[in-house]
């Protein structure tokens, strides 16, 4: 059984995106959204989305630090909205304005940061 984070993408690294690059759209981009985690949706074939639910504030804001770091690590920076109780997290390529294969990669090291809580 596989849990969520744990494809083969969250084993991968975020490749930094050249300009030009076309965004994903079609069977690529159905396929990876497969390859992750329950939760996250691709709105407007332009940016992954999902939400994580907390006991508290605190939880929520302690689990956007850690994204935060793994944002640096990885180069790949999401938007984060942090409120009492949940964290919503939508990440994209800015570069190109869409999703790459990175964003996906990195949608899954999110997944697995989040299990790895406990």
């Amino acid at each position: 059984m596989t849990t969520p984070g744990s494809s083969g993408l969250a084993a991968r690294r975020c490749v930094p995106c050249r300009g030009g690059t076309k965004p994903l759209s079609g069977a690529p981009l159905a396929s990876l959204l497969g390859e992750l985690g329950g939760g996250w949706r691709v709105v407007d074939d332009h940016h992954l989305e999902k939400e994580f639910r907390f006991r508290d504030f605190a939880g929520a804001l302690a689990f956007a630090n850690q994204i935060g770091a793994l944002a640096e690590e990885q180069s790949h920076h999401p938007d984060l909205l942090v409120a009492w109780g949940k964290l919503g997290v939508a990440t994209w390529t800015h570069k190109i304005d869409g999703l790459t294969e990175s964003d996906f990669v990195f949608a899954a090291k999110i997944d697995q940061l989040f299990a790895a809580r406990g």
